[in-house]
């Protein structure tokens, strides 16, 4: 008996390191086999849709993808803590507004054009992508915002239930619609409303044929467009509520303004929430002969420069960003927009819906915010000169021609 037992001892003596090393290998081999990946679609209807997606691409590459959410409010700042501390996830979702600060910070690791095929997304998604002539980062999905009105507010208001066309008509409809003392307003406003008003008044500089920087770079807020654009803003804000998005977006749900710009998402809350709302929406209104132009949204996909898993992260992006994919995404995700595979961006299940087509067509009129690594903090100057302008604390000129120095300094910092 004694000897069965010191035999059994010395079988386990010998196999015990053996089944330590097996089980060490095993997860060494998930380890390698596993990639972090972070992302902003952290709504539970969103994260369904994601998980789907990731789950075949785990199933095809034999890998694990660990998903962490992040908000749109405080995203960027964990991201930035993240790539600090050197923790950064392998692959990321961007906005197309942050990606030049990232690209420009020497994080993210550089695409091949050919390998990624970036010819296959649309001309209009490729700006942000780029940082000196190199290619950091592959659109995903597109988006774009238009003009919400409510038909009831317009026909009770005594104006033509067609939507406005110009933004001198829509000022002119806010006015009669506006009651502030039966709680209905005209045209909803943002006001101090960080990240978000920027996305506001960039589309009317543009339809006034105005911009931040004209064609070799130059910063020319305070032109002569941009002030007019800047004044029938104000005037708008004078004929309704000055609010945050979020806030308007619930008020014109509730059924209390008659006109705002907002996104896809709107038609969402609307669906939940008051689904007999008598609502159109239309393309943004144009000025004189300039058609009108939208801010382009989107999100965009990037390998960090530090991962160690640079491979399987280029098999993810693609996989993502592939035209068929983004498009599962965009059908079951109405704030997902389009896909920016140029092949799928029309695909007639989304065109099917005739307010989705609305967004399908202002795409074609739309833009992104300009390529500048300090795009940031030049928002939250012009952010806050159109605040000046809409409080009355200043004049629209005035406003726009102390944002420019300002600008001016941090550009040359």
């Amino acid at each position: 008996m004694k000897r069965k037992c010191n035999y059994l001892f010395l079988c386990l003596g010998l196999f015990l390191p053996i089944l330590i090393l097996f089980s060490s290998c095993r997860k060494n081999e998930e380890a390698d086999n596993t990639i972090k990946f972070w992302h902003f679609w952290s709504e539970p209807s969103q994260k369904k849709v994601l998980d789907k997606l990731i789950k075949r691409f785990e199933e095809q590459n034999n890998c694990k993808v660990e998903l962490t959410e992040l908000s749109w409010n405080d995203g960027k700042t964990k991201l930035l803590a993240a790539f600090n501390s050197n923790v950064a996830p392998d692959v990321l979702e961007l906005g197309s507004d942050w990606v030049s600060q990232f690209s420009s910070s020497d994080v993210l690791e550089e695409l091949n054009p050919d390998s990624v095929q970036i010819d296959r997304f649309v001309e209009i998604s490729l700006a942000p992508t780029k940082w000196k002539g190199k290619l950091f980062a592959l659109p995903w999905v597109l988006d774009t915002r238009v003009l919400f009105c409510n038909k009831d507010l317009m026909k009770s208001g005594g104006v033509d239930t067609v939507p406005p066309q110009d933004y001198l008509q829509l000022v002119q409809f806010a006015n009669v619609i506006n009651n502030p003392l039966k709680e209905i307003y005209g045209f909803g406003t943002n006001g101090s409303d960080p990240h978000r008003l920027y996305k506001k008044i960039l589309p009317m500089f543009w339809t006034f044929g105005g911009s931040v920087f004209d064609e070799n770079g130059n910063l020319v807020l305070n032109s002569v467009s941009n002030v007019e654009a800047l004044g029938i803003y104000v005037q708008l804000s004078r004929a309704g509520i000055i609010e945050t998005q979020r806030q308007l977006d619930a008020y014109f749900a509730q059924g209390k303004i008659a006109f705002i710009f907002s996104g896809a998402w709107l038609m969402k809350k609307i669906e939940k929430e008051n689904p007999n709302l008598n609502y159109e929406i239309a393309m943004m209104p144009r000025y004189l002969l300039n058609p009108g132009i939208s801010f382009l949204g989107g999100e965009y996909l990037a390998i960090s420069k530090s991962s160690n898993k640079k491979e399987l992260g280029l098999k993810l992006i693609k996989f993502l960003s592939d035209g068929k994919n983004a498009l599962e995404l965009a059908k079951n995700i109405d704030e997902a927009g389009f896909p920016a595979d140029k092949n799928f961006i029309k695909n007639e299940a989304l065109l099917q819906n005739n307010r989705k087509s609305v967004f399908a067509q202002q795409l074609l009129f739309a833009k992104s915010t300009p390529v500048h690594k300090k795009w940031l903090d030049i928002e939250a100057i012009i952010e806050y000169a159109v605040t000046e302008a809409i409080y009355g604390q200043k004049s629209e000129q005035q406003a726009l021609d102390d944002a420019q120095v300002e600008i001016l300094k941090i550009i040359n910092e």
